[in-house]
């Protein structure tokens, strides 16, 4: 997927992690109170659908797809699982529509630099979607939490 390999990809990690996050937020302003979905409008483009899977007080999951067509066998892809770390502000690529979950993955905690590849990959497709998705302006409409976490 990408053809960059920074000599730290640790903290290129990080600062992609922070970086999805506060690209999330430009998109999806109201991203920390949605309900369970939202959905991303623009001109003559499919619609960005994000699902809330979990929430927690520091954490939120998402899924947040394309979806290509309105009918019942329509193609969601992309299709990402987020995890947002609401308190450290970041947000972290769990898995995509391509590739499984990394602690499924890779059983070894020892094989770091293959974990931290696959992170970089995920994490490195997610920003690049989102510069996409903000370019093209999509505007969201939610419903709001009626009960927000403390």
């Amino acid at each position: 997927m990408s053809r960059i390999h920074p000599q730290n990809k640790a903290a290129c990690l990080e600062t992609i992690c922070a970086s999805n996050y506060q690209k999330l937020l430009s998109l999806i302003p109201n991203i920390r109170n949605l309900a369970q979905s939202a959905v991303g409008k623009a001109s003559k483009k499919p619609d960005l659908q994000l699902e809330v899977l979990e929430r927690s007080a520091h954490t939120l999951t998402v899924k947040l797809s394309h979806r290509f067509d309105q009918l019942p066998n329509d193609l969601w892809v992309p299709d990402v699982t987020v995890r947002i770390y609401l308190d450290a502000e970041l947000a972290e690529v769990l898995r995509d529509h391509a590739r499984s979950d990394v602690s499924r993955v890779y059983k070894d905690p020892g094989k770091i630099s293959e974990i931290l590849n696959y992170k970089w990959q995920l994490n490195y497709f997610l920003l690049k979607w989102l510069d996409h998705c903000l370019s093209i302006n999509y505007q969201f409409t939610d419903r709001k939490v009626t009960e927000v976490i403390a």
